[in-house]
């Protein structure tokens, strides 16, 4: 979430995916292949068909604050799906910690697809009040902290359904690669954050407002689509470990822009850690209590334009994409042109 919640809130050159990518199809291509015995012959075909199916090229859709919906074939991967988005008080100035966990099912399905996995970066409301819903209606894997583990089960998702992770996890997912990056919680002028804490255990009651979901550590993850890519590094909050990240080098970074200074160096520290990514998309710059329906409107404690300039002169190569909710963005964070409508259907994708 957006650290500053106990204040007032009144054409660039891309660099090549091409060498990323190449080379790690090169090192895939070159592993000799393993005979599988009858055994497995099965499970290795369906292995099989599985990757095979991830040829095509994915796509990404910004689902506000710091959440992605990634597509590649018929598979699904969300990063953060906070969808609902209700009113709190804390772009009025007015904030309310009491303030009732909803989740509005209707719309989240609209917007969800038929997701396979589903990283959650941390805890906090406008992270993860609408993952309960899509663990217990989709059957998909939900990948999270301990804390996150605990409070879905207070939900009532089914445990086995709940990976918990820590940070350093290189997961395959039958070619979905997810590495998960130990990381931090961003902080406001102070050098705090609304609700941190961790969780050893499920809570006694399903939590019911806002302030029953402690941050809980925060991880990022990098996701990679097949063996050639592209990679996306995804961050949920404005804080890093420079030595979790180093040496990761996503083909795309889709970084949260700080609403404050109290991280030193943020940006320079993390772009050099990273290998100066070829696209930088920022996110969490948004106001998250407006729908998705409408245009993104600025979180006035954020200063987009001072981050996008910064990012310039740090990474002067990199192609900079302010994202929308509206654009379904191809590998290169290019907007996709839309499907030709059939048999008259002009609804929108």
């Amino acid at each position: 979430m957006s650290d500053d919640t106990d204040a007032p809130r009144p054409k660039r050159r891309i660099q090549d995916l091409g060498r990323r990518t190449v080379l790690r199809g090169a090192a895939f291509g070159a592993a000799a292949p393993l005979l599988a015995s009858p055994a497995h012959a099965i499970a290795s075909d369906t292995a099989t068909t599985r990757r095979a199916s991830l040829a095509g090229s994915p796509s990404f859709r910004w689902l506000g604050t710091s959440g992605w919906r990634i597509d590649v074939e018929e598979r699904t991967v969300l990063f953060d799906p906070y969808i609902t988005r209700f009113k709190t008080g804390l772009f009025d100035g007015n904030f309310k910690p009491g303030t009732k966990l909803r989740s509005d099912p209707e719309l989240v399905r609209e917007h969800i697809g038929r997701p396979e996995i589903v990283l959650v970066s941390h805890s906090h409301w406008d992270h993860i009040a609408d993952v309960p819903y899509i663990a217990k209606t989709t059957g998909a894997r939900i990948v999270g902290t301990e804390t996150t583990f605990h409070l879905l089960v207070a939900f009532g998702v089914d445990p086995g359904q709940i990976s918990v992770v820590k940070g350093g996890e290189v997961l395959d997912f039958d070619g979905i690669t997810v590495e998960v990056v130990s990381s931090l919680h961003s902080r406001n002028k102070r050098h705090t954050y609304f609700a941190p804490g961790t969780l050893n255990a499920p809570p006694p009651t399903a939590p019911r407002i806002i302030s029953d979901l402690p941050e809980g550590d925060t991880l990022a993850y990098q996701v990679t689509t097949g063996s050639a890519g592209p990679s996306a590094f995804l961050m949920g909050a404005s804080d890093f470990s420079e030595r979790a990240v180093q040496g990761l080098s996503p083909d795309l970074a889709m970084i949260a822009v700080p609403s404050s200074a109290s991280t030193s160096r943020y940006v320079p520290r993390l772009l050099r850690a990273l290998g100066q990514p070829g696209v930088v998309v920022p996110v969490h710059w948004d106001n998250f209590e407006e729908p998705l329906s409408e245009t993104p409107r600025l979180d006035p404690a954020m200063d987009l334009d001072a981050f996008v300039a910064l990012v310039h002169q740090e990474t002067p190569m990199s192609r900079i994409v302010v994202p929308d909710y509206h654009t379904t963005y191809g590998a290169d964070m290019r907007p996709k042109p839309r499907p030709v409508p059939k048999n008259g259907d002009h609804r929108l994708p």
